[in-house]
C-alpha cells in the first residue's frame, strides 16, 4: 500500500521538526482528561490529525485527511517556491502558528483560498509573502486583477459566554458535583443566566470571573439553596424531569438541546444513579455574524490598496456543525455581509466569502457550504459584473 504522508513530512521539514515535535508534545500534554482537554483537542484537530497520520501512515485516508494532506503539500510547496525574504516571513508565521492558542488554520486557509481560485482559472500570486504587500493574494484572469485578503475571525468574538471559559468552569465544578451527588442522589438541573457573560480572558491567570462563579455554585449546593442572583449571574436549581427517551446520555443531551436552544452551554455530571445538568446562557443572543462584520470593517480599509477590486475571504473559526448550519440557514452571515457591503468601508470590496472548518476539511453539504464557500457579491462595485471576475465573486446564494 502507498503511504501518502510525503506532503505532511515536507511541511514538518519546512516548519522545523524540533519546533513541530515540541508543539505536539505541548498539545498532547494539554489534552488531559476533562472537558477543557477535549476542547483543546478540538482546537488543535488539524495538528493532531497531521501527527496521527505521520505516526500511523495514510494508506486509506478519509476525505478530511485527504484535504489535510493536499493542503499541507500546497503549504510546503509554497515555502519551497518563495524568495528568501518571503520564506523568512513564512517562517515567522509558522512560529506564530505554533505558539499559545494559535493554530495552523490561517496558513491552511491561505493556501486553500489559492487552490480554489486556481481551480476557477485565476493566476495566483502570494503578494504579501513575495512582495510584502498589505493584501495576501493577487488574482489575475483574462487581464483583470483583484486583491484578496485571507483572514480568520473567532466566533468567540461574538459570544458573551465563551466556550473555552465554560469548559474550564465545568472541570472545576465537576469534582464537587460528584461528591454532592453521592450525598444527594437524584436528578437536578442548574439553570444559569450570565448577564455579564463569561470570558476566557480575565485579569488573573485563572480568571477571577470563573473563580467567582465556581464559588457561587459550590456555595449554593453546600448551603442547600435553590437560587442565587445578582447583576452578574442568576442561578436556579430545579428537579430534572426526564422522559423515557431521555434515559440515555444521548437522549438527554438531545432533549436539553431542544429545550434550551443551540446557543446554550450544557454539561452533564453523573454519579451512581444521580444526574446533575448545568445549562448556561448569556443574557443576549450570540453575535457571531456581527463579529465577522466588525472584522471586515476593520481590515478592508487598512489592507486593500484601492487600486483593484478586493475580495475578503473570511474564515470563521470556533464554530461547530450545528452553529455553522444555523448561521447559513438563518441567513445571519448573509445579512451581515450584505449590510457591510453597503458601508463606506466596503467601497473597494467586490465580494465577501465565508468558510469554516467544515469546508476546510472537505465536509459535504448540508454541514458545509456548497461550492466550498459562501460568497456574496457587492452589487454597487463598478466591477461586480465583470465576466473576468465572475468565478470568484458571483453570489453563491
Amino acid at each position: 500500500m502507498i503511504d501518502n504522508t510525503t506532503p505532511l513530512r515536507a511541511l514538518v521539514a519546512a516548519i522545523g521538526k524540533p519546533a513541530w515535535d515540541a508543539r505536539l508534545a505541548e498539545i498532547r500534554q494539554g489534552c488531559q482528561p476533562g472537558h477543557a482537554g477535549r476542547a483543546l483537542a478540538r482546537l488543535h484537530a488539524l495538528e493532531l490529525t497531521m501527527d496521527r497520520l505521520l505516526r500511523a501512515g495514510a494508506t486509506s485516508p478519509t476525505p478530511a485527511e485527504t484535504e489535510v494532506i493536499a493542503l499541507a503539500g500546497d503549504l510546503a510547496g509554497l515555502n519551497a517556491a518563495l524568495p528568501p525574504a518571503g520564506r523568512a516571513e513564512l517562517q515567522s508565521r509558522f512560529a506564530a502558528a505554533l505558539d499559545g492558542a494559535n493554530t495552523l488554520i490561517p496558513l491552511f486557509h491561505l493556501v486553500r483560498c489559492a487552490r480554489l481560485q486556481r481551480n476557477r482559472g485565476f493566476n495566483v500570486h502570494f503578494a504579501a509573502l513575495e512582495d510584502g504587500a498589505s493584501f495576501d493574494i493577487l488574482l489575475e484572469r483574462d487581464g483583470m486583477e483583484a486583491e484578496m485578503l485571507c483572514d480568520v475571525v473567532s466566533a468567540e468574538d461574538g459570544r458573551d459566554l465563551h466556550r473555552g471559559a465554560w469548559w474550564n468552569l465545568v472541570d472545576r465544578v465537576d469534582p464537587h458535583l460528584q461528591d454532592w451527588l453521592a450525598s444527594h442522589p437524584g436528578r437536578y438541573l442548574l439553570k444559569m443566566t450570565l448577564p455579564r457573560g463569561l470570558k476566557a480572558s480575565t485579569p488573573s491567570p485563572n480568571g477571577t470571573e470563573l473563580a467567582d462563579l465556581h464559588g457561587r455554585i459550590t456555595r449554593l449546593l453546600s448551603e442547600s439553596r435553590r437560587a442565587d442572583h445578582d447583576e452578574a449571574a442568576v442561578l436556579r436549581l430545579e428537579p430534572l424531569l426526564l422522559a423515557g427517551a431521555q434515559a440515555s446520555e444521548l437522549g438527554l443531551m438531545r432533549g436539553l438541546r431542544e429545550e434550551f436552544g443551540h446557543e446554550a452551554h450544557l454539561a452533564v455530571t453523573a454519579a451512581g444513579r444521580g444526574v446533575f445538568v448545568m445549562a448556561a446562557r448569556a443574557a443576549r443572543e450570540d453575535e457571531v455574524a456581527e463579529a465577522v462584520h466588525r472584522r471586515m470593517a476593520h481590515i478592508a480599509p487598512a489592507r486593500l490598496t484601492g487600486t483593484r477590486p478586493g475580495i475578503l475571504a473570511m474564515f470563521i473559526e470556533d464554530t461547530d456543525r450545528l452553529e455553522w448550519r444555523i448561521l447559513r440557514n438563518q441567513l445571519r452571515l448573509e445579512g451581515e455581509a450584505r449590510q457591510f457591503l453597503t458601508r463606506p468601508e466596503a467601497k473597494n470590496v467586490v465580494a465577501v466569502t465565508c468558510v469554516s472548518r467544515q469546508e476546510l476539511f472537505g465536509v459535504s453539504p448540508p454541514d458545509a457550504a456548497p461550492d466550498g464557500e459562501l460568497r456574496f457579491r457587492n452589487p454597487s462595485h463598478p466591477l461586480a459584473r465583470a465576466p473576468e471576475l465572475a468565478p470568484a465573486v458571483v453570489s453563491s446564494s
